[in-house]
């Protein structure tokens, strides 16, 4: 073997192992999962913010990125003034935590199978949280960032 073949036995090697070691960040070394009866729920209304009752809770977070948190549970008491949240979109979180599914909360949004409400308002520096609610009671969680634009008065 000479010494060309031995240097890109090596450089693949490399390359799967950076690749792996990217892939295991991504869907497992940053996620942590949230005791459930730390999880609290709320919704904003007009008269401000309201406590929901949950159950079901299945939660993570990560401290690396705002936008990792999700959380699955089951709503009783979702109040009837709860403001809607306009181009909710469900992030794809990671494949083991999968009670979960992005693309389907998204179609459900969509065709009004499911609707999304404003949990709370900047959660962090430019981010809310937002939850998709179905008539049966589950709630889906998840943070989003808010729009930027001159209409709405912020530009960084």
């Amino acid at each position: 073997m000479n010494g060309g073949k031995i240097a890109a036995v090596g450089l693949l090697v490399a390359t799967v192992a950076a690749g792996g070691g990217m892939w295991y960040a991504q869907e497992y070394g940053y996620y942590d999962s949230i005791d459930p009866a730390t999880v609290t729920l709320e919704v904003a209304t007009p008269a401000g913010p309201q406590p929901l009752t949950i159950a079901d809770v299945q939660a993570i977070d990560a401290g690396s990125s705002p936008l990792r948190w999700r959380a699955c549970a089951t709503v009783t008491d979702l109040p009837a003034d709860a403001i809607p949240f306009p181009d909710a979109t469900p992030l794809i979180g990671p494949r083991w935590f999968d009670c979960f599914d992005a693309r389907r909360i998204g179609a459900d949004l969509e065709s009004g199978a499911a609707r999304a409400v404003l949990s709370v308002e900047d959660i962090r520096p430019d981010v809310d949280r937002v939850l998709a609610i179905y008539p049966d009671g589950r709630a889906y969680g998840w943070h989003q960032y808010l729009d930027k634009t001159p209409e709405r008065g912020v530009m960084d």
